[in-house]
């Protein structure tokens, strides 16, 4: 058996809408690495998630994340995560996942989603 880290890709494509704490992930972080952190924190969530090593942020998930500056990230963020063909022929990973944001008024509720590509 595979240690957890080390899973197979998953084979289909698919697009699902998490909702990510973002402050469980960079509560105790000192102040000028709490965005970078919280960055790090989509991205180690998008491939635990998506079971691919290539994670891609979107730019305006990344500016979102950035709007308030590098000290007060947002509590939470609401991301969709699309597993994706890569085109790169050389590339080592046939899969990526791209990570783009989804504007909610609010995170009360909320569940993951599987969305239609």
């Amino acid at each position: 058996m595979a240690p957890k880290d080390e899973r197979k890709p998953k084979v289909d494509l698919v697009s699902r809408d998490y909702t990510i704490h973002l402050s469980k992930r960079t509560h105790k972080t000192c102040f000028k690495k709490k965005a970078p952190k919280a960055i790090n924190a989509i991205r180690a969530f998008a491939r635990k998630a998506m079971g691919t090593k290539d994670v891609r942020i979107d730019t305006k998930l990344n500016k979102h994340v950035w709007a308030t500056g590098i000290r007060s990230t947002p509590t939470r963020v609401r991301v969709r995560l699309s597993r994706r063909r890569n085109e790169d022929e050389e590339a080592e990973e046939k899969l990526y996942t791209l990570a783009q944001l989804v504007e909610v008024s609010s995170f009360k509720g909320l569940q993951t989603e599987t969305v239609d590509a």
